[in-house]
């Protein structure tokens, strides 16, 4: 009942029309970001973050949060009309909702894909409203230890849990470690890998890291595989979305599936990409119209799409609860709630609940105003599509570094970001995953500043790290997933030893 009462001040606190003007700004940016492919979600609330440094914390984070949004359904729209994800966690709603989109149904998977991503992103608001203020009473428990445990258990995840190589995952957490340390050291004061850089010595700002990653080094992978729009024009023709409306309920075991695997993905690092993937993986596998599956099987439009919002919103809650943020576009908003002055974490629920509530309440409208708005948008941006990318291209560029400068009004930034951007496709092109340096970046110093003052507490003794229950649950469970690569492999190559001697 608390939490209830407390989401109705949000609404108070969140339906004004300022409120709503912002939202609807928010999700046509967001669209506009999802389409144009060298863009995404991160980059996109990152290159918008630097816009709302003089704007109430409350409505700033309500249009960052309608863009994150509107980028996720504008990743779809191009991945069912053109083939082209515009974001990663878009690519399984290519397998299907492109086919479908050539044998005429467009607006069929449009109308599946916006009310499957609805759906996903309205279960994940409803399970941080549930659990915001218990995880945030339960982390008040916490001291150093148990916060150093909770940023380990977070960089272990992405080790077992991210899909990519392990190898590769700490190389890339490694590199984000070695950035996020760049700078004057706050607690001794003695200056760390600037490399004699007078405009090191503030550090290396996160959002030129992630304009330069996600924005740069996208639109140089992009030019460097000659992308050509080629879309399928697209009407939104209102009985076929009513009809679309009205056989929803038939897919409702591949729906409460995927927002379940979306919410627990979204909660731990896995993120919208795995999390669309791990569901489009099991709707197959689980679905007796197996042989249907990449020719334009409705499922495999409903399957990631609900997963990929779910974990898109339900990302928010230990970014809130926890300061531990569960994606890569989590990490840059806890970012800019740092910026603004506020501490993500159990705290931040006592000292600004009209923030917090507000935030929650605006992710229910947002996601109402997001589905309306793209549904009536989608021949707009299906046509901006076709400008040819000579000209997209060169203004993507433009966009991002405005967004390097105006973080700090320092021309070095803007050679910074281009190193990044360079780094970001190198990253592509070798496979290595950026998201890792991202949280790394983020939460390298706070990491650091709780192991320091546990050493601190405990006189130098790693046993504080297994003092008590809590702690000590919480690294044994990081402590697994680190090693999970391992187990796995050892499984699987005792796996088919087992079988050779059985079948002998």
């Amino acid at each position: 009942m608390d939490n209830f009462a407390s989401l109705m001040h949000g609404f108070g606190v969140a339906l004004t029309t300022y409120h709503i003007a912002l939202m609807m700004a928010g999700v046509l940016l967001g669209i506009l970001v999802g389409v144009l492919p060298g863009l995404g979600a991160p980059n996109g609330v990152s290159l918008l973050l630097p816009l709302t440094f003089t704007m109430d914390p409350v409505a700033a984070i309500i249009l960052l949060t309608s863009m994150y949004w509107g980028a996720l359904f504008g990743g779809s729209t191009t991945s069912i009309l053109f083939n082209i994800p515009g974001e990663p966690s878009s690519v399984a709603t290519t397998f299907d909702g492109y086919p479908m989109a050539k044998q005429g149904r467009a607006t069929q998977a449009l109308t599946l894909a916006f009310l499957s991503a609805g759906s996903g992103a309205l279960v994940g608001v409803i399970l941080i409203t549930i659990l915001s203020s218990w995880v945030a009473n339960f982390a008040l428990k916490f001291s150093s230890p148990e916060y150093f445990a909770v940023y380990f258990l977070a960089f272990a995840s992405f080790v077992g849990l991210g899909g990519n190589s392990a190898f590769k995952t700490l190389a890339s957490m490694g590199l984000g470690f070695a950035f996020a340390t760049v700078g004057m050291d706050t607690i001794s004061g003695s200056l760390r890998l600037t490399f004699g850089f007078t405009e090191l010595l503030a550090g290396i700002s996160f959002l030129i890291a992630v304009i330069g990653l996600f924005g740069i080094g996208e639109l140089i992978v992009t030019m460097e595989e000659g992308l050509r729009f080629e879309g399928i024009r697209a009407r939104v023709s209102p009985r076929d979305v009513l009809k679309t409306i009205v056989q929803m309920p038939r897919y409702w075991v591949a729906l409460a599936r995927s927002s379940a695997i979306g919410c627990w993905m979204g909660i731990t690092p896995g993120g919208p990409t795995a999390a669309s993937f791990m569901s489009y993986g099991l709707a197959k596998r689980l679905s007796r119209r197996k042989a249907a599956f990449g020719k334009g099987e409705p499922e495999g439009v409903v399957a990631p799409e609900t997963a990929d919002h779910a974990a898109g919103s339900s990302a928010i809650l230990p970014m809130l609860a926890l300061g531990v943020p569960g994606s890569a576009t989590a990490a840059v908003m806890m970012g800019g709630l740092m910026i603004w002055g506020l501490n993500p974490g159990p705290m931040l629920f006592i000292e600004r609940p009209d923030f917090v509530w507000g935030l929650i309440a605006s992710m229910y409208l947002g996601n109402i105003v997001a589905v309306i708005v793209v549904l009536g948008t989608i021949p707009l941006f299906a046509s901006i599509l076709r400008i040819p990318f000579a000209i997209i291209g060169p203004l993507i560029v433009v966009v991002c570094f405005i967004g390097a400068y105006t973080v700090a009004s320092r021309p070095f930034d803007l050679w910074l970001a281009l190193a990044f951007g360079v780094g970001g496709y190198a990253f592509k092109k070798l496979d290595y995953p950026i998201a890792p340096l991202v949280l790394a970046m983020v939460l390298g110093d706070k990491a650091e500043d709780a192991f320091r003052q546990s050493m601190i507490m405990s006189r130098g003794s790693l046993s504080v790290f297994w003092s008590n229950g809590l702690v000590a649950t919480i690294m044994a469970i990081g402590l697994l997933l680190l090693c999970w690569p391992l187990i796995s492999g050892a499984v699987r190559r005792a796996m088919p030893s087992r079988t050779s001697s059985a079948a002998a």
